[in-house]
């Protein structure tokens, strides 16, 4: 369920990115850059935590 919430986090930050750079509104394209570091951020984060849970129940 996280994998699909960060991945909306993206898409979203991708959105809010171009939608930026369309109006010329640095801080927009920059909110967008933030969400998508965030979203793959936790991304990684989720990865880690099964890796180390899958290795646990080996």
């Amino acid at each position: 369920m996280g994998d699909i919430k960060n991945k909306v986090e993206e898409v979203v930050g991708k959105v809010k990115e171009a939608a930026g750079k369309a109006t010329e509104n640095e801080q927009l394209t920059d909110e967008g850059r933030a969400d998508q570091t965030k979203a793959q951020a936790k991304d990684a984060v989720d990865d880690a935590k099964n890796k180390v849970l899958g290795s646990l129940q080996d």
